[in-house]
């Protein structure tokens, strides 16, 4: 008999390949004209159906579809270098260019492969879902939008981390932050952009809609922003980056008005990623344990490769606030 995928099984049916895995392990989530339409296709390709049945010594697919530098460089450095002490060899999907290719409703048919960690993935929640149905172990790290609570996640206490920034800000006695924000669709936008808010609340201030501005958190997005931000009537005291990236731009549209930093203006950014000792004044700024949520996703996945119970299975690692020379008391 012909080797037959699960794959060629959904093809031929036009189905999901979570559909055909939930009816070779059948599972009771099966409408039943469609478990008859997957059998019947089994029955018409005439061949030895190959299950998507995880390789627990397999390698792991890693996709991570951006430039691996900084931010990202180290989150995936750190994973594979954790699944190396394991054994574990990595199937690595990375570039940006990787964001054109639909990879995630393939992954549960491929052959050999354990499991996968996913980056910050920028597919929509639904195909996480289907993955997660066809019962392929997988484990996010940083998730762009808010995932089931059945599905692994790691990431950053980004609420906590923003809050705390905001806080340092508010004690020096600014009042009036701008907010270098990132993509409205991002969790940690959301959840940063809720600690900044909070802290606000906390000093008695209503955040100002035209103080924040969403873009892509990059060098050039900060520097645009902040031009808009100070050219202001009433301009900010404090300007507060996404990322740290983001700030570095702020301060160069800081630099060019011949504004001091902190003598005039505080800046901040988030990640204390290597960029933050470098810039002049050094920024203040969270610290993401970027590393260590390479080395927790490597630990869950090998734990669901394992069968284990995995009761916390969303995590949240702890950030720190990081006072450098770019934020100072408010001007007089």
């Amino acid at each position: 008999m012909k080797r037959v995928t699960v794959r060629d099984i959904a093809a031929h049916a036009g189905v999901s390949i979570a559909t055909v895995s939930r009816v070779l392990n059948d599972q009771t989530n099966v409408a039943p004209e469609t478990r008859d339409l997957v059998q019947q296709t089994i029955e018409r390709l005439g061949g030895h159906v190959v299950s998507r049945r995880p390789a627990t010594s397999g390698p792991i697919f890693l996709r991570c579809p951006y430039l691996l530098t900084d931010y990202f460089g180290l989150i995936v450095s750190s994973i594979a270098e954790t699944l190396d002490l394991h054994g574990r060899q990595v199937v690595l999907n990375a570039g940006e260019a990787a964001q054109q290719h639909r990879v995630l409703p393939t992954l549960a048919s491929r052959a050999g492969v354990a499991g996968a960690i996913i980056v910050l993935p920028p597919e929509p929640g639904a195909e996480l879902v289907a993955l997660q149905e066809a019962r392929f172990p997988f484990v996010v790290v940083d998730p762009r939008e808010t995932v089931p609570r059945d599905i692994a996640a790691v990431s950053a206490a980004h609420f906590a981390g923003a809050r705390s920034l905001t806080t340092h800000l508010v004690e020096l006695g600014h009042r009036r932050i701008g907010l270098i924000a990132g993509p409205d669709n991002w969790l940690a936008s959301t959840a940063r952009r809720a600690g900044h808010t909070s802290a606000l609340a906390d000093a008695g201030v209503l955040p100002d809609p035209a103080l924040a501005l969403p873009g892509e958190p990059t060098v050039r997005f900060g520097y645009e922003a902040a031009q808009h931000l100070l050219d202001l009537p009433a301009r900010p005291t404090a300007l507060l980056g996404f990322n740290d990236k983001a700030a570095s731009g702020a301060l160069a549209a800081a630099a060019q008005r011949g504004l001091r930093v902190p003598e005039d203006l505080s800046i901040a950014g988030f990640d204390d990623i290597d960029l933050a000792q470098a810039t002049r004044p050094t920024l203040t700024t969270v610290r993401q344990p970027l590393q260590e949520m390479g080395r927790i996703a490597v630990s869950l996945l090998l734990r669901l490769l394992n069968h284990h119970r995995l009761d916390a299975l969303h995590i949240e690692l702890a950030t720190e606030l990081i006072v450098r020379d770019s934020t100072g008391p408010v001007p007089r």
